[in-house]
């Protein structure tokens, strides 16, 4: 059976039975660890914790990805449809809030059946989709019904910049379709108290040296959506990784003037709902170790 993937806006068409796609997945998603994650935002990660599922592979080259352990090769158990439905049901008797699938995409021909699965098993925690944001709205459309909670990055407005830091010139376009997809299916934020039960988290990692960068993005974002139809999640939690040292201005962390500057815009643009961090959260202490199974 031909398994030429088209998942991803790379559109590779490598037959996965044969070789591994762009993305470094292969015919069975690759999992890489599974825990109770305690450092999402909080209206995702409550309780016993986001019953985090993350996969090898990516889409994406960012040249600063703190999970490249994974995004940019191949670790961890292959499994297939009914080992995943297990593994879902196995992360609601622990007491997970949602099952949060991290860097999805390039699985999904397995992973939609196997929610299906644990759903008629009786599966009923509601499913964050957690992505890097470069994905086409007709596979996103497939999953309209099964996913709850969109978290997608909104990495970079310059395609310069996305094309040099994370391999793609056309970042931009896609996830300002993809979000736009995402919001159509969530609608505007839904939530019981703190919790987050419907609705699309966008998040925004800023660069050291790129703040008028992430300034186009939330003019961008205002643009295309009302803010209070999301939950923008402003990330400070750069910290050097991977190759990042080979780019002049990827090589220290964000000043505290930078993440000011932004969030100051944020707020300003009328986003009503805005997570942000604390300097204390740029380090590598944060990145699970994914050494370790659980």
């Amino acid at each position: 059976m031909d398994q030429s993937c088209f998942l991803c806006p790379r559109e590779c068409g490598t037959d996965r039975q044969l070789r591994s796609g762009f993305c470094g997945a292969q015919s069975l998603p690759t999992v890489a660890k599974v825990m109770l994650h305690q450092w999402e935002e909080p209206c995702i990660c409550y309780g016993g914790g986001s019953g985090a599922v993350f996969f090898s592979g990516c889409q994406m080259r960012c040249v600063f990805c703190q999970n490249h352990a994974i995004s940019q090769r191949t670790c961890g158990d292959p499994m297939d449809t009914y080992a995943l439905a297990d593994l879902f049901l196995k992360l609601e008797e622990q007491g997970a809030c949602n099952l949060n699938l991290v860097s999805p995409t390039p699985h999904l021909e397995t992973l939609i059946p196997a929610l299906e699965e644990a759903k008629k098993r009786g599966f009923s925690l509601p499913v964050v989709f957690n992505s890097g944001g470069y994905e086409k709205v007709s596979v996103l459309c497939r999953l309209e019904g099964l996913v709850d909670v969109y978290l997608p990055d909104f990495k970079f407005f310059d395609p310069v910049l996305s094309h040099t830091y994370g391999g793609a010139a056309d970042y931009r376009e896609r996830a300002t379709e993809a979000i736009g997809e995402m919001l159509r299916q969530t609608g505007s934020p839904r939530l019981e108290g703190e919790k987050l039960l419907q609705g699309t988290i966008v998040r925004h990692l800023i660069l050291p040296g790129h703040t008028d960068d992430s300034i186009h993005i939330l003019d961008h974002l205002c643009g295309m959506l009302s803010p209070k139809d999301i939950i923008l999640s402003l990330l400070r939690q750069y910290t050097p990784m991977h190759r990042a040292k080979e780019f002049p201005k990827l090589r220290r962390k964000l000043t505290t003037l930078e993440y000011h500057r932004v969030a100051k815009v944020a707020d300003a643009l009328g986003f009503s709902r805005i997570y942000t961090q604390e300097k204390e959260s740029a380090t590598e202490d944060y990145v699970p170790d994914f050494q370790k199974n659980n």
